[in-house]
């Protein structure tokens, strides 16, 4: 699945820090830009951009930018100034369908100079590093890890800050291929319509479904992980599923499930360019604000060899032992 939001950076850093009360130039600045924002007037935001910032984001660039955030996350809804950051004005921002902190840096003729938008950190989120809860593969049989692992070479989710830690997962038969003929239709690949089970006891805090299975090769970027299944542990892990087949969610949110039990079937909606498994772990229910945690199953078969408390990495042909 691919990298979910975007961060920008454009900045002109200045070696100072103020204080942590919010001055009256970065709150008029603000409000000019929250303004400007919501009524798509992004000319009036590049003129309060100083020379510099206008320089390195021309009028086009900004208008791009704002329109392609605007049309992912909607208007402005509410905005709470933080703290100051180097020399960012720091903003917990609501947008419609997203929580982001927007900073905004000001020279001393009150004109943008920096500008960053990026998911908003709670400073008292858990941190988690590792999953304590035992789990099994969410899956029956042999699957291969097509990412996985803490590399940007064996696993591009490593990018993501939610989802640096996840797999995609398919299955493959002795050529390596993951589809009988030319994969051309989603029921030519093994994995599609394929059994997903949860891989320990929890509860169901999030579901999505009624997203529409891709034509192969064809993705789906509006609502990126497509159709969706978040259980919490005992332990205050997220466990995120995504791109399920359309309509084959078999739980519903606040269910209480058992290891093994049934969530669905394999499928390919949203981000997906062929029907897959995509698993991670985070360390809060909201993707915007999470952390990605490091997955460990507690006994599974590695390329025919059995491992205990292994995170799987690409190319590995992975199942659960046998009992």
């Amino acid at each position: 699945m691919k990298k979910y939001l975007v961060t920008i950076l454009l900045t002109t850093f200045m070696n100072f820090a103020f204080g942590q009360t919010e001055k009256v130039s970065n709150k008029t600045v603000a409000d000019s830009f929250e303004m400007n924002y919501n009524a798509d007037n992004f000319d009036a935001i590049f003129s309060s951009f100083s020379t510099e910032m206008q320089n390195a984001l021309p009028l086009e660039k900004t208008k791009e930018f704002l329109a392609g955030l605007k049309t992912q996350v909607g208007k402005i809804t509410k905005r709470q100034f933080v703290k100051y950051e180097q020399t960012y004005a720091s903003y917990k921002t609501n947008f419609e369908r997203a929580l982001f902190a927007v900073n905004i840096s000001v020279d001393k003729n009150s004109k943008i100079n920096g500008l960053l938008v990026k998911p908003f950190k709670e400073s008292n989120l858990p941190k988690v590093t590792r999953n304590k809860t035992k789990l099994i593969l969410p899956f029956k049989n042999d699957w291969t890890v097509i990412w996985g692992g803490d590399t940007k070479e064996l696993n591009y989710h490593v990018e993501s800050e939610a989802q640096k830690n996840a797999f995609d997962i398919v299955i493959t038969n002795d050529k390596g291929n993951s589809y009988k003929t030319d994969g051309k239709i989603n029921e030519d690949y093994y994995a599609f319509g394929k059994d997903l089970i949860a891989p320990c006891d929890g509860e169901v805090v999030l579901v999505v479904d009624g997203v529409k299975d891709n034509v192969p090769g064809i993705l789906n970027p509006v609502y990126v992980p497509g159709n969706t299944v978040i259980i919490k542990t005992q332990n205050n892990e997220y466990l995120f599923f995504a791109h399920f087949k359309q309509h084959s969610i078999a739980v519903k949110q606040g269910q209480k499930i058992k290891q093994g039990q049934l969530l669905g079937l394999c499928g390919n909606s949203g981000n997906s360019s062929e029907p897959h498994l995509h698993f991670h772990i985070q360390n809060v229910e909201d993707m915007n604000s999470a952390t990605g945690v490091k997955c460990y199953f507690d006994k599974i078969q590695v390329n025919g060899q059995s491992k205990t408390d292994y995170s799987p990495i690409q190319k590995e042909k992975i199942s659960n032992e046998k009992k």
